[in-house]
């Protein structure tokens, strides 16, 4: 491309590979001692040099399973990371699960165990979540209060994995669109209005009739969540809250539904 020059010339010099490399080498310290210069953080990273601190915050969950007579209790103890920072975090450090019941005692602490290695190593441990969720009892599952399918023991711990690292940030529920919870809130209120119905249709029946299953009542399940007693479980959300609405299988917990 040639380039006019209207200017009387005065001088002029020649730019070697030298004078290249020199210009680039000015750059490239200037550039470094820009980020010298920076403020930096001094953040402390979960992994498995970290020392247990005298003090842990911990949650305690309870399980009360009709496969174990008593009760278990799931204790997982936090260590706080950057206290009083801006990058302070909380992450899951050991894990305990105590009970009187004493026949599973040696895997349960095998499984603790690990799960509290796990843990100290840092990173990414949602991945026991899934893990465990996955584990089903080959002698069948179990319904939690609110009819929330549980396939095995270990899949309720899981599930209590799960709520907890919830609670301190490091899992989130998906986001739920208006329009699902609007669609949801509709399907609920349809099917409540239709039982009232029947239940005023039952009334003027005889009670043979009503005992004949004309009425359905919604249950109050002990979570305070209300789904007929007739829902089946639903695929999606593992919950009992199917029921069929005009020819239609529909959730009304999560709003899944399904035609013919």
């Amino acid at each position: 491309m040639a380039v006019k020059i209207e200017k009387k010339i005065k001088g002029y010099s020649v730019v070697t590979p030298e004078d290249k490399a020199k210009e680039s080498a000015r750059s490239e310290a200037a550039a470094r001692k820009a980020v010298d210069e920076l403020p930096t953080a001094d953040v402390i990273q979960m992994h498995e040099r970290i020392e247990r601190p005298e003090i842990l915050i911990g949650s305690t969950y309870k399980i009360k399973s009709p496969l174990f007579e008593h009760a278990l209790y799931v204790t997982i103890n936090d260590i706080v990371l950057n206290a009083g920072t801006e990058h302070e975090l909380r992450r899951p450090f050991e894990i305990f699960i105590n009970s009187k019941n004493m026949d599973h005692f040696q895997w349960i602490v095998a499984l603790t165990r690990i799960m509290s290695a796990v843990f100290r190593k840092g990173g990414d441990v949602t991945f026991l979540v899934d893990e465990m969720k996955a584990v089903f009892d080959p002698r069948g599952g179990y319904f939690k209060p609110g009819g929330v399918y549980m396939p095995s023991l270990v899949a309720e711990m899981g599930a209590i994995v799960e709520d907890h690292l919830k609670s301190i940030g490091m899992m989130h529920d998906p986001d739920m669109s208006d329009a699902q919870r609007a669609l949801i809130a509709e399907k609920r209120s349809a099917y409540e209005q239709r039982s009232k119905k029947n239940s005023d249709v039952a009334a003027v029946v005889p009670a043979a009739a009503a005992d004949a299953g004309h009425a359905e009542d919604i249950e109050v399940t002990g979570e305070g969540v209300s789904f007929p007693p007739s829902a089946t479980m639903c695929h999606k959300c593992s919950t009992k809250a199917v029921v069929i609405m005009d020819g239609c299988a529909t959730c009304l917990n999560c709003g899944y539904s399904k035609c013919g």
